[in-house]
């Protein structure tokens, strides 16, 4: 009887209901093709199932309604394989998996295949742009566009050397390639909270990791949000109503839903043609 009233006591005044008062903030901020009943339910779902997860929240209820204030911005559902709620001492930090990031790529629409590879010390790596390719089947014949990667896939590998990204929008061109190597990403694994930790996931999935670092540099240079797609309709639209003839049309606000999610002033500025990046 004593565990029911425990249970009770939990449900009402713990980490759920506080989940619960907040829904409205939530729902707000969850991409258009997220049912935020749905998504609710899923996360109240991850603190029932999970003892560790909601001893932790009870002690920092804060930590918490960030991780999945950020799971529902980027329209992950919670403790999925797509956004990790992680326990990590008296704090719940989320953890965008690589898979989320290239589902958000995929959902625009804008790019049908997302490449991404880990880059050994044993493999062949090449990547030289612009050039005529002669390390490339013969039906590659022509300026080189994509690095070649080439890997004994059964022997050993050696040490992770770095990765490179890119993606084949619909029409068939690659996107920008963006190349990290082992310095970026130790870096960006120095600055990760609690990521020498054994529980971290870049000790339990560093491969995973260093796949979901170089996915992320490849983010400014591809669409990532549903609403982009919608902004393109939109902007069809428009196009399409001018031809037809005069129309009165009410400019729409400049932020917020339907408009695609802000990307770095230098997408815009740089009119240079630059094939590769290099992150070091």
């Amino acid at each position: 009887m004593t565990q029911i009233s425990n249970a009770i006591a939990t449900r009402d005044n713990g980490p759920e209901a506080i989940v619960r008062q907040h829904k409205d903030d939530l729902t707000l901020v969850l991409p258009s093709h997220v049912k935020g009943e749905t998504w609710m339910r899923l996360a109240y779902g991850v603190l029932r199932s999970n003892t560790q997860l909601m001893q932790v929240a009870t002690r920092n209820p804060g930590s918490l309604m960030t991780a999945l204030q950020d799971c529902a911005r980027l329209g992950h559902e919670p403790a999925s394989k797509s956004f990790y709620l992680v326990p990590f001492g008296n704090e719940i930090q989320g953890i965008e998996g690589y898979r989320g990031v290239v589902e958000r790529i995929y959902r625009a629409g804008a790019v049908k295949v997302v490449h991404a590879e880990v880059v050994y010390e044993n493999d062949e790596f090449v990547w030289e742009p612009g050039t005529v390719d002669t390390h490339q089947p013969p039906r590659w014949e022509g300026p080189q566009t994509v690095p070649f990667h080439r890997a004994d896939w059964f022997a050993d590998r050696g040490e992770v050397k770095g990765a490179f990204s890119y993606g084949i929008f619909q029409d068939g061109t690659p996107s920008r390639v963006v190349i990290i190597n082992r310095t970026y990403i130790n870096k960006v694994r120095k600055e990760s909270k609690g990521s020498e930790s054994p529980k971290s996931p870049w000790v339990k999935w560093f491969d995973q990791m260093v796949l979901k670092t170089v996915a992320h540099r490849l983010e400014p240079w591809v669409p990532t949000s549903t609403e982009w797609r919608k902004e393109q309709l939109r902007a069809t639209a428009e196009v399409t109503a001018e031809q037809a003839g005069p129309a009165v049309i009410t400019p729409p606000a400049s932020t917020g839903p339907g408009y695609p999610e802000p990307t770095s002033p230098e997408d815009f500025n740089d009119d240079t043609p630059i094939e590769g990046e290099l992150v070091d």
